[in-house]
């Protein structure tokens, strides 16, 4: 039966008290963190560092405090409409090359006797030129029982399809720096973190799986100086949070508090936070020498959702480009209407649709009997692919 909105109405009314209770009681911490972050950047910036210095506090400030007001450093650009906005962008893009990578997958099925699945990633370049011209490619890779085989009991099986994924995304990436014929004029986007925390829940190969490939991103971006932003629309990080605490002891420790939620209010379209080096504790550990090797920024690319997180390698930062790989993010959203361009239309290079996974399938059948492989469909898909 389809769900009752009578149901859900009158549950709601019921637990009103403990949403009422729990939403003032987060209103309330967020205030107290909001005051902290702004009275910490209306300090001397070399000393909030000295203070922090040496400990780790999830995040250091590397920018000084001179152009923050109200604990954002506010946008310069401003435009009239939307004809003006898109001029700006290509006077700062034109002769840029974009690059992003996505991907997509066909799990395992049930329906089929044998484990297998399906990756296929997708790429978009655009050299921002005046003939208007772009490469769009994908690339696909079938996960055979032998790629799927867990190690320990209980470990889930699509957990190695989606490290395939991965790896095969930040490959492409890493190919394309090596390749770069003009590194300075590049942006490579990565739809992500360049922190993998997720991973930490994970069984240790898995976890070196994913910091394997992250580390060979970042090693690449350094050696090669091609810049890369790790852009994440969503993001529950709390590396501000972690640093208000220790900066201000006092403060209530609320884990239901991240870093996009207190800056939300604080910005407006363009404003972006100072950047800061992460030094959040976890999997940042088995980074070896790109353990400190991450800054991050949050810039608001909406009105009325919290800031992005955009996160580069810090020698960015070093080289003096940061504000210029900042502002060619800026202008990459402003084409893509609040979300990059680029990585949007690798999403939909990439993406498989239900037709997509019904032609697999087909194509797999065909393939098993012609090869005489013993691999059963269950009648469900059989009658799928039958009518489809």
């Amino acid at each position: 039966m389809p769900v009752s909105p009578a149901q859900i109405r009158a549950v709601l009314d019921e637990k009103r008290k403990d949403l009422t209770r729990f939403d003032r009681s987060l209103n309330s911490d967020l205030k107290h963190y909001r005051d902290a972050w702004r009275t910490l950047t209306e300090q001397c910036s070399s000393h909030v560092a000295e203070q922090l210095s040496g400990r780790r506090v999830g995040s250091h400030p590397l920018e000084t405090f001179d152009a923050i007001k109200k604990g954002v450093i506010p946008n310069a650009h401003c435009w009239e409409n939307r004809e003006e906005s898109l001029a700006w962008v290509r006077s700062l893009l034109s002769g840029i090359t974009t690059f992003a990578v996505d991907g997509s997958q066909i799990f395992p099925s049930k329906d089929i006797s044998v484990p297998i699945a399906l990756v296929q990633i997708g790429w978009f370049e655009n050299p921002h030129t005046a003939d208007g011209q772009y490469r769009k490619d994908i690339e696909l890779d079938i996960l055979t029982p032998r790629d799927l085989q867990v190690k320990q009991q209980g470990e889930p099986v699509d957990r190695q399809v989606n490290i395939r994924r991965f790896e095969m995304e930040v490959s492409r990436l890493v190919r394309y720096m090596e390749s770069c014929q003009q590194p300075e004029r590049s942006l490579v986007l990565f739809d992500g973190s360049l922190v993998v925390t997720f991973a930490d829940a994970f069984d240790p190969d898995s976890q070196k799986a994913y910091v394997r490939a992250m580390v060979s991103l970042l090693q690449a971006s350094q050696a090669y100086q091609v810049p890369l932003v790790g852009y994440i629309d969503t993001s529950y990080a709390r590396d501000l949070t972690t640093l208000l605490q220790h900066y201000q002891p006092q403060l209530n420790p609320v884990e239901t508090i991240h870093d996009a939620q207190l800056l939300n209010p604080l910005m407006k379209w363009g404003d972006r936070t100072p950047l800061l080096r992460c030094d959040r504790e976890g999997i940042l550990d088995q980074y070896g020498d790109q353990k400190d090797q991450i800054v991050f920024s949050y810039l608001q690319t909406t009105r009325n959702r919290p800031p992005a997180r955009l996160e580069m390698p810090h020698w960015l930062w070093e080289a003096g480009l940061a504000e210029s790989v900042l502002d060619w993010v800026k202008a990459e959203v402003v084409v893509g209407g609040g979300y990059p361009y680029a990585i949007e239309t690798a999403d939909q290079t990439a993406v498989l649709q239900a037709p997509d996974r019904q032609l697999f399938y087909r194509i797999l059948q065909d393939w098993a009997d012609r090869e005489s492989l013993n691999v059963q469909f269950s009648r469900k898909l059989v009658s799928k692919l039958r009518r489809r």
